[in-house]
């Protein structure tokens, strides 16, 4: 049996009946209730309420009675019958248990992502090289029609139909890097690939890379396109402009009147620059990117692709597509 103690309650009023209907003139008079686990003692200008309470669960009429005699002598229940259960705080601590566990059930961990071999190189010295892509959508590696259409109309612009001049390439956006490597592959003497996803670096980037024996002529930035255009000489160095670009961003994530104007205000472009860009269907690409003028605009379902580059390429793919038809 156990005994707590909830103080003294003020009482300056005349004398009065009692809640409990008992008349308490008399200078003291000790009430002992059988329907109730209390005794209390109660004089003329104070009242002393002591509890009383057993360890073992009580029924619910008991509870009930219990609150409405704290009620009467105007306690708050919560606060007393809160510290003489025990039990209660185990069985919230024991709800919140389970509601917790509960939650962590339904949260599903992430699954590890996942790598297929579905790309390869189309050309060149990797050709048929199966390349390394992320399942799912979170990268969206260019089509090879659309990729094979792209080196068709650079190397017909450039003179070489059979392969691309020597240059520097520039991959922005590169993901599984495939367009780079195949620029590589074609003939490029280096390329600089730009990709901001970590994973994408280490499990498909340069795997690819070294499978295809390009790595040591490849520099990889994983920065945000934003930042490397911004500071394009601090990351590529301070050598002549790239001689190809690539951009191939996820159509949702950009705007591309905003990053055609920060490419064509960048230090990567020069005049003998070739820039490829895909865009998805019901975008507005302008006729010009900085000193370039648009030389092809191709479609592939809800693919475009559109090419800038010098005037005098223009001429050239010309002339090529003309020698072309007539062999």
């Amino acid at each position: 049996m156990a005994a707590l103690s909830f103080g003294h309650l003020a009482t300056a009023t005349p004398p009065f009946l009692s809640p409990l209907r008992l008349n308490i003139n008399t200078p003291c008079f000790h009430l002992g209730c059988s329907d109730f686990p209390f005794t209390a003692s109660i004089r003329r200008n104070s009242c002393l309420i002591t509890l009383s309470y057993s360890n073992k669960s009580k029924s619910r009429l008991q509870i009930e009675k219990e609150r409405e005699f704290l009620e009467q002598y105007g306690l708050n229940p919560d606060e007393f019958l809160a510290h003489s259960s025990p039990q209660r705080k185990r069985r919230k601590g024991q709800a919140k248990t389970g509601e917790n566990a509960r939650q962590e059930i339904t949260e599903e961990p992430k699954r590890p992502r996942e790598t297929h071999k579905l790309l390869q190189v189309l050309a060149g010295k990797a050709r048929r090289k199966k390349l390394l892509s992320p399942k799912g959508m979170d990268v969206r590696p260019m089509m090879e029609v659309v990729k094979a259409a792209a080196f068709a109309i650079l190397q017909a612009a450039g003179g070489s139909p059979a392969s691309l001049r020597p240059g520097r390439w520039l991959d922005l956006y590169s993901g599984t890097g495939s367009v780079g490597i195949e620029a590589i592959s074609r003939g490029c003497s280096e390329a600089h690939f730009v990709e901001m996803d970590p994973w994408v670096v280490s499990d498909v980037l340069r795997p690819n890379l070294q499978w295809t024996g390009f790595l040591d002529v490849s520099t990889i930035h994983p920065v945000r396109v934003e930042d490397f255009l911004e500071r394009a000489e601090q990351f590529a160095g301070k050598r002549a402009p790239f001689d190809y670009i690539s951009v191939t961003p996820p159509y949702m994530a950009v705007d591309y009147g905003v990053l055609m104007n920060q490419i064509s205000s960048s230090s990567i472009i020069g005049e003998d620059t070739f820039i490829v860009v895909e865009y998805p269907l019901k975008t507005d690409m302008l006729d010009s990117c900085g000193c370039l003028t648009k030389i092809a605009d191709r479609r592939f379902g809800r693919t475009h692709l559109a090419i800038y580059g010098p005037n005098w390429a223009q001429k050239r793919r010309k002339s090529a597509s003309l020698l072309m038809g007539l062999s």
